[in-house]
Parts: structure tokens; sequence; C-alpha cells
């Protein structure tokens, strides 16, 4: 049975989780709707507390065994579930548009970008290497291993509902760890799906497990089991740190990727036709609801007319609409509140003295669902709202400053610092520019960061640890250190 088939039976997903290799109904009766019409796809039971630790308990008993298995066979294994997503890529792509609403090209382009997670930790769990270490001690000999830490708990986010388990799951299951996924009760299904993806795959009973139900009673339940070594979220900022709070108690290694207020850089030398596509491709990309998504353009004002020109051209022309409708660039957000906070941060930088060029406004009343208009304003004060907390939404705000010291001070004048934008084609102004950005990552000239190869990750307040690359397997070892005596 395909995706597509379960997906037009009404029963699917209906007050299950998945643990132990077992759909387990749960409590109660979530509902899950589509954001571009308000429908309810499905309604999603609460396996609360105790499902957590059925869950947790299934995951503590498969690491004793999965942690023994070949990386050649973990390998094999992951393979095949990333040949079952690549399968069913429509279909996983169609249940993201439903349940999150994202336009269905990206959608079907995060169900890739999350599978390439996969096949690159597949690859990875091979070269898991250890090192040989001089000593000091004569008759001797040392090495270093990586052991899998063991039980990983993962919270994750409803704007990535698929990319954002696999980037996580995916170097944990090749390390040797074993998994319990709390999705986001907005976006469960995808969650869901991955799940009987990896079943088909014959990943084995426990190693992969996904509880739905309420934060408030899981999320504790992840943090203080001592059979839980570490725990990954991507969310925001607040709630990352009441989880590493939660965690010091059993002093657990914690991986955050938290909130951004990402710069967008334009220097007098930029491409400004170039510049103007790398805003739209980063700003309007799932709507603006991405933790990386150009916050502020900071322009150099000597070229700011004809960047704020090139852009009201392409935001006034972004259709918003129905992830479905192949014409829609921008869908919905991911329900009501969002459009509410979205707006509430437009009209304070209205207020503020901020000019609305296009867009600014909701467009619930035109759509229905949960729309607001492609949106683009310049000016106020560099204390608004709309600069100062992630805006979430397909909202680009302007500023203007005079020189390149200038543009470095506003783009670091934040406790974030996850993802930044430069263009310039100076390369001398590149090296300069990028080693004093506070950022964990920055594109120049492009206007996207994340690959499977590649870290992925902040500093400041945007979070712990990377994902991506030999860097994301590793975050989920630990060093182990040998000494041999006796060797003459």
């Amino acid at each position: 049975m395909t995706i597509a088939d379960r997906l037009n039976d009404k029963t699917l997903f209906q007050t299950q989780s998945f643990i132990n290799g077992a759909w387990v109904k749960g409590e109660g009766a979530v509902a899950v709707t589509n954001p571009s019409n308000d429908e309810v796809i499905a309604e999603i039971g609460d396996v609360g507390a105790a499902g957590a630790r059925a869950a947790v308990d299934a995951a503590a008993a498969a690491f004793e065994t999965w942690k023994k298995v070949s990386p050649f066979e973990r390998a094999k294994l992951l393979m095949k579930w990333h040949a079952l997503i690549l399968e069913n890529a429509d279909d996983l792509g169609q249940l993201i548009t439903l349940e999150m609403g994202k336009v269905l090209r990206e959608a079907k382009g995060e169900v890739l970008y999350g599978a390439s997670f996969i096949e690159w930790s597949a690859e990875e769990a091979k070269r898991i290497y250890g090192e040989t270490i001089a000593t000091p001690f004569p008759g001797t000999r040392g090495w270093t291993t990586h052991a899998p830490i063991g039980v990983v708990g993962c919270i994750t986010p409803w704007n990535f509902p698929n990319a954002m388990i696999t980037r996580k799951c995916a170097p944990a299951l090749a390390a040797g760890c074993t998994m319990v996924i709390k999705p986001a009760p907005e976006t469960p299904l995808s969650a869901l799906a991955l799940a009987e993806l990896a079943k088909r795959a014959g990943i084995p009973d426990g190693v992969f497990n996904v509880v739905c139900g309420d934060a408030q009673e899981i999320g504790p339940v992840l943090t203080g089991s001592d059979a839980v070594k570490m725990v990954g979220f991507t969310g925001s900022t607040a709630v990352g740190k009441l989880l590493m709070r939660q965690a010091a108690d059993g002093v657990k290694r914690v991986a955050l990727e938290l909130g951004g207020n990402a710069p967008f850089i334009v220097m007098d030398d930029a491409d400004i036709e170039a510049a103007a596509d790398g805003v739209v491709a980063s700003k309007f990309r799932v709507s603006g609801q991405t933790c990386v998504s150009a916050n502020r353009i900071i322009v150099q004002a000597s070229v700011a007319d004809k960047l704020v020109e090139a852009l009201e051209k392409r935001v006034s022309a972004l259709k918003a609409g129905d992830g479905f409708d192949g014409s829609t660039d921008v869908g919905p957000l991911i329900h009501h509140t969002a459009v509410e906070r979205v707006d509430a941060l437009v009209r304070n930088a209205r207020d503020s003295g901020a000019r609305i060029i296009t867009g600014g406004k909701p467009m619930v009343d035109e759509l229905g669902g949960s729309f607001y208009a492609p949106t683009l304003i310049e000016g106020g004060s560099a204390d608004m709202d709309v600069a100062c907390f992630e805006i979430f939404g397909p909202v680009a705000s302007i500023y203007r400053v005079e020189d390149e010291a200038e543009a470095i001070a506003m783009a670091n004048d934040t406790p974030y610092g996850l993802a930044a934008y430069l263009y310039t084609r100076d390369v001398s102004r590149v090296h300069r520019m990028t080693e004093a950005l506070d950022y964990g990552m920055v594109g120049v000239n492009a206007p996207m960061v994340g690959a499977a190869s590649t870290p992925f990750g902040g500093v400041k307040e945007s979070g712990i640890g990377r994902e991506g690359g030999k860097w994301g397997v590793e975050e989920f070892t630990e060093l182990k250190y040998v000494l041999l005596g006796g060797v003459d």
C-alpha cells in the first residue's frame, strides 16, 4: 500500500503513535488542519507521559542490539529507507502541503532534501573513524573510538515536518543510537509516514519511535528520563532554553537549533538584480517560515533605491494561494495566530514610521485559511519589533546604511546568530565581512546555506551543535580514549 493509498483511507493515523514497531492509540483527538482552508484532515490521539515512557523503554531496549549492528548493515537499512522515501516522494510532498500548507513544489523539494541526509548519513556510518594517539608512557599505546551516545529524544518543528526529522534521525541511527521523536502537533502526519516507511525498510522495532501528544507531558519525560542520553530540538529560543534547563539535572547532551534574525546585506558593488532574486528566494520560501529566512535587508544607501525598485517589482508579483495550485508562489502561514502575530509586527513598524511599499495586510477574507500578503516595508527604526524579532512570515523589511562598518554593526546587533547573507563582488570585502559577522553560517551571493554535506547551526542564542556533514554524525557519539599498557 502506498502512502497515497493510506491518505485516501479516512482512518489514516487516527489516534495513533508509533512505538516499538506498532501503532498505539492515544486518548482524545487533536485535529490536524489544512491551513489553506481550515479543513480537518486527521485527528491524532495523545499518548501522554505514559506513551513517552513506553517509547523510551522500547528505544533503550533496542539500543542494546542496534549499537552492535555493523555500520555496514546500518548503512544498508538506511539506504532502503532512503529508497522508499524517494519512491513515495510525491505522496510525502502532498502530505506536507496538506498539513502545513507549503507550496507543493517546495514540499517535494523538502522531501528530497530530507532524504539527502539519510543517504549522506548511510555513507558516513562506515566512516566514523578513531585515531591512534601518541602517549608519553613507555610501553603503551593509545587510541580513540566513537561510541553511540544512546537513546536520543528529538522534538521537531512544523515548518519542515519531514526534513527536520531526517536531519536528526539519520545521523543518529547511522551512529548506532535509537530515537524517540515528538513531532509538532500541527504536523504529525509526516513523522508517522516516515515511521511507516522505516518499518518497511526493516529498521528494527524500537529503533525509531514517534510519540504524539501534549508537549508539556511528553517533553519532561524526554529531558528527565535517565535512559535518554541526548535531547535534540529545533524551534524557538525560549523553548530551547526551557529544554536545556530541564536536561541539566541529568547532565544530558543537548543539540539545539533555535531562532534567527538573519541579516541580508547588500553592498554598493553587488549585482542588484541577483541580490533582489536572492532576497525573494530567502525571504518568501515557505512563506517566510524558516529559521534562516532573511529578516533584515541591510543595504548600502547608494544602491538602496535600485534594490527597493527591484524588490517592489518582484514582491508585488508574488501570488498567494493554496499550495496545491501550481501558480502559487506563497502559501499560507501555519495558523490564524501566526497571521495575527505577523500583522502585529507590520502594524508596529508602520506606527514606528516605516513605509509599506506593497502588501501589509492579512488575506484571510479574500482567500480563507491563514494567508498574509507578501509584504515589503522600508524605514522606521532599528529597534522596531519587526527588526528585533524573527518575523516568520512573508514580510521583508529594508534598512539603509552608509558603509561596511555600519552594516556589520546593525547585522550583529541581535542576540541571535544563525544565518547571515552578504552580496558583494569584492573578494577582500568577503573575507573582512564574513569574519566580522557573528553567525554560524554566511551565504555570500547565495540565498540558501543548508545541505546534507555541510554544517548547519548557529552561535549565541541561535543554538548549540551542528547538523549535517561529518559533524552531524559526531554529535551523536561519545569520544572514548583507550590506553593499553604492557606493550614491549
